[in-house]
């Protein structure tokens, strides 16, 4: 149990001792040693000593070097401080806990009465107070008693000014702590020389630190030197706004170039896939493909190494004659459907069907691509049997798909469609390019026949549907039955096909049912149906089962767009010139 020997308060725990100390007696009662100001905190106390007497410090602090602020693990009392009034008198004893740094409250608050006009004792190093008579002059210990409080007070509220700096921890059992790394010293001395070892690396750590300025290249050591230079930036009057302007206009300039490279990125790595889905990366065109696939055959052993060779020959030769070898071709279909409807499917109350037309299928050459190609060969199989249309033509032959490209860069060149011939770089030889209505368009035009392209642009329907794209093939179909008063059950018309283009295929319109309640439905030869699939219209047993493969309801057709390409006569040279004029900008009809 501690006792105040001030206010005689009985306290149980050494620190709850120095802050009763603090608070109840040595705060309440501060008072500047070198005048006459009294009544303040530490931290007021502290800023008027610093500003009102810094030389009367400065002298303070070289009068005391003699004295000894840290004591030693040894008994060694410090000299006592007497008042003039009390010299050779024994004063009070003064109990108290041992200081362990000059920084502690107990030397500060002996320090401070010893300016009072009240005896005090000075602690020693063992916890005692003593008090010794003193030869010391009343002037001498008055100058010493202004330089002690002075010396005291600048550690202490330092240190308050700083709570950052670590203090040194009070001698435990005789020993120093040092309050960085926890190791113990015998003297004080000691544990100063360690602790300044740890600050030097502190420093010397930060000192390895660079900051770069964010206004120009220059790198700093530390903070204070960076927060200076970026002033200098700051403070050059009316240059430095002209700087900021500049630094954020060139700080824009790079952001804006950064992103248009990724843009420009990303636009070309966009580029090449569409290149790679359309097939104009550069991967070959029919007969690469033709080839590959029966090699890749031949290791499967799906085909014999003679039957590829075999094989290879035929495209060999049709490549060269620039005609269709005829293997994917299936004729007589519109025929085996006259006979069907003739027979079957009562439910239907009228059906028209278009002339005669073959259906082509895909090729090892061309499959995954040539579907454009190959309702193209389906629409001239029809055109070849018509006579309004065969004289356009100087023989009945059905050109191969490599032929037709190579006719479509001959429309181009005549200055048919220069927006499409841009969009495949004016070549589709050798290539597995996509084609699409236009394409179709040119490539009647160039044979000197008329056609139409209708769009479809949007659903006229619940649900997706198109109403109107079904309400006009009908309507195509039967304008040569639309003079009698009652069209037939069956008629099979003398118009060519339709060509119906969707985004990432194409299908032929061969004819259009009419049911009994009213409902329209499209029948369409896909190049995507095998000729062991088309066959089977050929067969009465099978047929009912094929035509529900191209009956097509207005619920199958939900894409957003359909392109349809129509065959509506012959042009004259005349009509042909002014055509290649007005393809320049190629318009289409729009419904709705």
């Amino acid at each position: 149990m501690l006792t105040c020997e001030i206010s005689s308060e009985e306290i149980m725990l050494e620190e709850d001792m120095k802050t009763h100390l603090l608070l109840s007696h040595l705060e309440s009662d501060m008072h500047c040693p070198l005048c006459s100001l009294s009544g303040v905190s530490y931290d007021e106390l502290c800023n008027h000593i610093n500003s009102a007497h810094p030389d009367e410090q400065h002298t303070a602090q070289i009068s005391s070097d003699s004295i000894s602020l840290c004591p030693s693990t040894t008994s060694t009392s410090l000299t006592e401080i007497e008042d003039p009034q009390t010299t050779g008198s024994s004063g009070t004893d003064f109990k108290a806990n041992p200081c362990g740094s000059s920084s502690d409250s107990f030397p500060l608050q002996l320090r401070f009465d010893a300016m009072s006009t009240q005896s005090k004792g000075v602690l020693t190093s063992e916890g005692t107070s003593a008090i010794s008579s003193s030869s010391v002059s009343p002037k001498k210990k008055r100058g010493l008693g202004t330089s002690v409080p002075v010396l005291a007070n600048t550690g202490y509220l330092s240190e308050q000014n700083n709570p950052k700096q670590k203090r040194l921890a009070s001698p435990k059992n005789g020993l120093f702590c040092c309050p960085m790394c926890a190791q113990n010293f015998s003297s004080s001395s000691i544990l100063q020389e360690h602790v300044e070892i740890h600050l030097q690396e502190h420093h010397s750590a930060q000192g390895e630190e660079k900051l770069e300025c964010p206004m120009c290249p220059v790198v700093c050591t530390d903070s204070v030197s960076l927060q200076q230079h970026v002033e200098i930036h700051l403070d050059n009057g009316a240059g430095s706004s002209d700087s900021d302007a500049r630094l954020a206009w060139r700080l824009q300039q790079e952001m804006e170039k950064k992103r248009r490279e990724e843009e420009k990125r990303l636009e070309k790595e966009q580029f090449k896939k569409l290149q790679k889905q359309f097939g104009l990366d550069g991967s070959g065109g029919y007969r690469t493909q033709m080839e590959k696939t029966m090699e890749r055959d031949v290791a499967r052993g799906i085909m014999a190494p003679a039957e590829y060779h075999y094989k290879r020959v035929e495209m060999m030769e049709s490549l060269a004659s620039g005609v269709d070898d005829g293997r994917t071709r299936t004729q007589g279909v519109i025929g085996a459907l006259c006979q069907y409807y003739q027979t079957e499917c009562r439910d239907c109350v009228h059906v028209w069907l278009s002339a005669d037309t073959d259906h082509y299928c895909s090729s090892l050459g061309d499959k995954g691509w040539g579907c454009g190609y190959r309702n193209f060969q389906m629409l001239l199989s029809s055109l070849f049997r018509l006579d309004t249309y065969a004289s356009s033509f100087q023989d009945n032959a059905v050109p191969s798909i490599p032929r037709v490209q190579s006719m479509i860069e001959d429309a181009w060149k005549l200055g048919l469609d220069p927006q499409g011939a841009s969009h495949f770089n004016s070549q589709l030889q050798g290539t597995r390019g996509w084609i699409g209505a236009t394409e179709i368009y040119v490539l009647l035009t160039s044979l000197g026949i008329s056609g139409c392209i209708i769009d479809f642009h949007q659903p006229t329907g619940p649900g997706g549907t198109h109403p109107r794209l079904f309400e006009w093939v009908k309507h195509y179909f039967s304008q040569s039955s639309s003079t009698s008063r009652l069209p037939l059950r069956l008629n099979q018309t003398s118009l060519p096909p339709l060509y119906l283009q969707h985004q990432g295929h194409s299908r032929s319109i061969v004819g259009v049912e009419q049911r009994k309640n009213g409902s329209l439905c499209l029948l369409l030869f896909d190049p995507g149906s095998s000729s062991s699939d088309t066959m089977k219209l050929m067969c009465r047993d099978t047929a009912s089962v094929a035509v529900r493969h191209i009956r097509k309801l207005p619920g199958s057709l939900k894409h957003k767009q359909y392109q349809v390409v129509g065959v509506d006569g012959v042009l004259s040279a005349e009509e042909k010139q002014i055509r290649i004029l007005n393809s320049r900008t190629l318009c289409a009809e729009r419904i709705p």
